[in-house]
């Protein structure tokens, strides 16, 4: 049996599956949600590999991203709002710690965590 760590509206869920042969039946087994540390390695699947030079901009809390406020590349001022990241059903603009072009390490839609790199002003 294989066992795969599956998030479902922000809960993380250790499912067990089985391969099966064409006389088998098959067993559907889902444990208790996972521990925090179990979702991750998949929160860290998410971060692009490779090194990352320049400001990092951390997401301060978990949320959602709403909207880019700026596009990838552009040039950008300290503290000018450069996306929203949504919490508890409020708007939070995220801004740029410095001067610089922006390079988003996330994209409309995705969840982050606390902490998550969501851009890299360089």
């Amino acid at each position: 049996m294989r066992k795969f760590v599956v998030t479902i509206d922000g809960k993380s869920y250790e499912v067990g599956v089985e391969e099966i042969g064409a006389d088998q039946t098959v067993v559907n087994t889902v444990a208790a949600p996972a521990p925090a540390a179990s979702a991750a390695p998949a929160a860290a699947a998410a971060q692009p590999a490779g090194p990352v030079s320049g400001e990092k901009v951390l997401s301060p809390f978990p949320g959602l991203i709403k909207k880019l406020l700026v596009k990838e590349g552009d040039a950008v001022k300290k503290d000018q709002p450069i996306l929203v990241l949504e919490a508890m059903k409020m708007d939070n603009d995220i801004t740029a710690p410095c001067d610089g072009k922006v390079s988003f390490k996330t994209a409309v839609g995705n969840n982050v965590e606390t902490n998550a790199v969501l851009a890299v002003i360089g």
